[in-house]
C-alpha cells in the first residue's frame, strides 16, 4: 500500500516529538549526532501534491544537463584545435555542472516520484558538501572565464602567452583549494553539533541552513559563518566579474566594424544573464532562509532549486552551442567519423561482393 508524502513526513514528525525528551536527554548527556542516523527530505514544502508535474521540468533540465555538458566534453576532447585555456575553463565548467546536478537531481527525483524521503546522516552531509564546495568552485571558474575573455579582447597578442597551460592548471586548483578551504568547516560543524528530532529536513536536498534546524543546540555561529562566506565569496567574485566585462565592453564599443560591436556585446550580454541566473537566486534563497522566514517556505526552496539546476542546463547553450568554434569543432568530429563509418561499410561490403561474382562464376 502506497502512503502519500504528507500522510508519511506526519507519522514521522508524530513518532519524533513523542520521542523528542528522550533524544535531548541522550543529546545532553552525549554531545555527539548519533541520535539522528537517518534524516527525511520533504521535497518542496506546501507543494506535495505537485511534485509529479514539478518533476517534469526538473527532469528535462536534469537531462539537458547531462547531454550538454558531455557533448561539450565530448567535443573539445576529441578537437585538438580546441584545447586552449578558453576551453579548458569550460571543460570544468561542465564537469562542475555535471557534479552539481546529480549531486541533488536523482534524489529530488526519487522524492517527487517514489516518496523516497530517507536519506543517512552520511549521505546527507556528502551530498552537502558536494553542493556547497562545488557552487563555490564554479563561481571561481566563472571569474577564470571573465578573465580569459578579458585578456583574449584586450590582449589578443599575449593571449597565448599570458594563460599558458600551466596558468590555466594553477587556476583550476586555485578555485578547488578555495571552496574546499572555506566549504569544509560548513560540513565540519554540522558533523560535531548534536542533532535533534524530528528528523525532518523542509528542504528537496540537504541544505545547510535547512540541516541546522535540526540543531540540539545554538547553531548561530555556522549559520552566520555561512552567510558571510558565501556573501564574500559571491561579492568579491561579481566585483571580479564586472570588472572584466567593463573593461571587454569598452574595448568592443571601440571596434571598427558595427557587426563586430553587435555580436562581442550580444555574447557579452548572454554571459552576463547567465551570471545572474546563477548568483541572484542563490543569494535571495539564503537571505530569505536566514531574514525573511515567514515568506512560504516552497518560495525559498524553489529558489534554491532553480539556483543548482538552471545555470547547469543553460551553461552548455550560452557557452557552448553559441560558442563558433565549439559549433566547427562538433562539425569537424562528425565529419572525421563519417569516413571512417564509411570505410567499415565498404570493407564490409566489398567481401561479399566479391563472393557473390565468384559464385556467378561457372
Amino acid at each position: 500500500m502506497t502512503i502519500s508524502t504528507p500522510i508519511f513526513l506526519d507519522h514521522i514528525l508524530y513518532k519524533q516529538t513523542n520521542i523528542a525528551p528522550a533524544v535531548t536527554s541522550m543529546s545532553s548527556s552525549f554531545p555527539t549526532n548519533t541520535s539522528l542516523l537517518e534524516l527525511h527530505l520533504m521535497g518542496i514544502p506546501g507543494l506535495q501534491y505537485l511534485h509529479l508535474w514539478i518533476s517534469i521540468p526538473f527532469c528535462i533540465m536534469y537531462l539537458v544537463t547531462l547531454v550538454g555538458n558531455c557533448t561539450i566534453l565530448y567535443v573539445i576532447k576529441a578537437d585538438p584545435s580546441l584545447h586552449l585555456p578558453m576551453f579548458l575553463f569550460l571543460s570544468m565548467l561542465a564537469v562542475i555542472d555535471l557534479v552539481m546536478s546529480t549531486s541533488i537531481t536523482p534524489k529530488m527525483l526519487g522524492i517527487f516520484w517514489f516518496h523516497s524521503t530517507t536519506i543517512s546522516l552520511g549521505a546527507c552531509l556528502t551530498q552537502m558538501y558536494f553542493v556547497h564546495a562545488f557552487s563555490a568552485v564554479e563561481s571561481g571558474v566563472l571569474v577564470a572565464m571573465a578573465f580569459d575573455r578579458y585578456v583574449a579582447i584586450c590582449h589578443p597578442l599575449q593571449y597565448l602567452s599570458i594563460l599558458t597551460s600551466p596558468v590555466v592548471v594553477v587556476i583550476g586548483l586555485a578555485t578547488l583549494l578555495r571552496a574546499v578551504v572555506f566549504m569544509t568547516p560548513l560540513t565540519f560543524q554540522i558533523r560535531c553539533l548534536p542533532l535533534c528530532g524530528p528528523a525532518i529536513v523542509g528542504h528537496s536536498y540537504c541544505e545547510h541552513m535547512a540541516v541546522l534546524r535540526l540543531s540540539c543546540e545554538d547553531a548561530a555561529f555556522s549559520s552566520t559563518y555561512s552567510l558571510s562566506i558565501s556573501t564574500c565569496v559571491v561579492s568579491f567574485d561579481s566585483l571580479l566579474i564586472a570588472i572584466s566585462y567593463v573593461l571587454i565592453l569598452r574595448a568592443v564599443l571601440g571596434l571598427s566594424s558595427p557587426q563586430a560591436r553587435k555580436k562581442a556585446f550580444g555574447t557579452c550580454v548572454s554571459h552576463f544573464c547567465i551570471m545572474a541566473l546563477y548568483y541572484i537566486p542563490g543569494l535571495l534563497s539564503m537571505y530569505m532562509e536566514r531574514y525573511h522566514q515567514e515568506l512560504p517556505p516552497h518560495i525559498q526552496v524553489l529558489l534554491a532549486d532553480l539556483y543548482l539546476l538552471i545555470p547547469p542546463a543553460f551553461n552548455p547553450l550560452i557557452y557552448g552551442i553559441r560558442t563558433k568554434q565549439i559549433r566547427d569543432g562538433a562539425h569537424r568530429v562528425i565529419s572525421r567519423r563519417r569516413p571512417m563509418a564509411g570505410g567499415i561499410g565498404s570493407g564490409l561490403q566489398g567481401p561479399r561482393l566479391g563472393l557473390m561474382k565468384t559464385k556467378s562464376i561457372p
